[in-house]
């Protein structure tokens, strides 16, 4: 057998062999041609097993990743082997590997990337006011199930308030009663306020979809930021019945068991409810004046629930203020003292878990780490 057939021989079989179909191998500059498409601009990786083990991986994970060769027919002379020096053949692709690394590297509503901002989150803004579902398997359609979940929650709030009311009546009379009552439920609505910021701060800032009971609210806040209207097109149902887990039936029913208090029940009864609220407080504050009830613009305007410019502020990056959702009221402390600076400090002092508003904000971070915490 002559060298010129040991040589097509060879070639034939080192083709044969390999598992991409559209490809084009150079032998000293010149390449052959295997397939009709071309597209640039190319890059070039040896041909030694681990190379094809590489982009055969990358076949079988995207089953549109194509190779494209830039070739002209090959010579005569082109499958001229040396013995003593044979030049490494290449295998030519385009860009699209990089792009389907991009791709894969991205996060989903169960990352800790999961935060609109970063590059890698995976999170872009719709132009205009577009609805944006960023948790799987949420909806905007109200279930029979919110429905009903919603509806016996605040219902049980409800009477626990009023036999709690009653008992304080009972106990102190009509007038010192009623005015316990009425401070009980000021101040569980203050505390409410300051529960919703601290509530907003942690899900903004830590844990992801993965984290338990928390998990689904945390990739709704932290995915909320890429399409804030979205809010706007739920349903009361819909948009609180997640809060109704934790704030829920068993949690007032367990308190009024273990304390037997007509007041700590009121507190209790008032803080839950509000807290359920606040995200649809928080809706309103999205709508303009004309969307929202006239009776939702009104109790905006008097300060008993969130306005539109004291929220408004919450979402400029890094998101790192305005947290409270109920009314507002607690804002102005938290943000001045900076106590939610101090607390990522600690955290990360702790565990070296950076919050999400300083991976945002790197002077954010820097101010914050070197023990300046104050936001004015």
């Amino acid at each position: 057998m002559n060298r010129s057939k040991m040589n097509s021989k060879l070639l034939y079989l080192i083709i044969s062999h390999l598992p991409i179909t559209t490809t084009s191998f150079c032998f000293d500059r010149t390449c052959t041609n295997l397939s009709s498409i071309s597209h640039g601009p190319v890059r070039k990786y040896p041909t030694d097993l681990p190379t094809f083990s590489r982009a055969n991986k990358y076949r079988n994970r995207q089953t549109y990743f194509s190779l494209y060769s830039l070739a002209d027919s090959i010579s005569s002379s082109s499958t001229q082997l040396n013995a003593a020096t044979l030049d490494s053949p290449v295998i030519e692709d385009t860009k699209i590997v990089s792009k389907i690394e991009d791709k894969t590297a991205q996060s989903d509503w169960k990352s800790d990337n999961f935060v609109f901002g970063l590059e890698s989150s995976g999170l872009s803004r719709p132009k205009g006011k577009v609805a944006q579902i960023v948790v799987e398997g949420d909806d905007l359609e109200t279930t029979p199930a919110q429905l009903a979940l919603v509806t016996s929650t605040l219902l049980t709030h409800a009477i626990v308030a009023a036999i709690s009311i009653s008992g304080l009546v009972s106990n102190h009379g009509i007038i010192s009663g009623s005015v316990l009552g009425v401070m009980t439920a000021v101040a569980s609505y203050i505390s409410a306020d300051l529960g919703s910021g601290v509530l907003h701060w942690s899900v903004d800032n830590y844990g992801n979809g993965r984290t338990p009971i928390f998990g689904s609210i945390i990739a709704a806040f932290q995915g909320h930021h890429s399409a804030q209207w979205t809010i706007t097109q739920r349903g009361l149902c819909n948009n609180v019945h997640k809060l109704c887990t934790p704030f829920g039936i068993p949690t007032i029913l367990a308190i009024s068991a273990l304390f037997h208090s007509p007041t700590i029940s009121l507190f209790f009864a008032v803080f839950c409810a509000a807290e359920i609220m606040s995200q649809e407080f928080h809706k309103w504050s999205h709508m303009t004046k004309g969307e929202a009830p006239g009776l939702v613009n009104w109790l905006q305007e008097v300060g008993f629930i969130l306005g539109r410019r004291e929220h408004a502020l919450h979402h400029i990056a890094p998101y790192g203020c305005k947290y409270c959702i109920v009314n507002g009221f607690c804002n102005e402390f938290l943000d001045s003292s900076g106590i939610f600076r101090r607390f990522e400090h600690q955290i990360y002092k702790w565990n070296g878990v950076e919050s999400n508003a300083m991976k945002l904000d790197p002077k954010l971070r820097e101010k914050t780490l070197s023990g300046k915490y104050s936001l004015d």
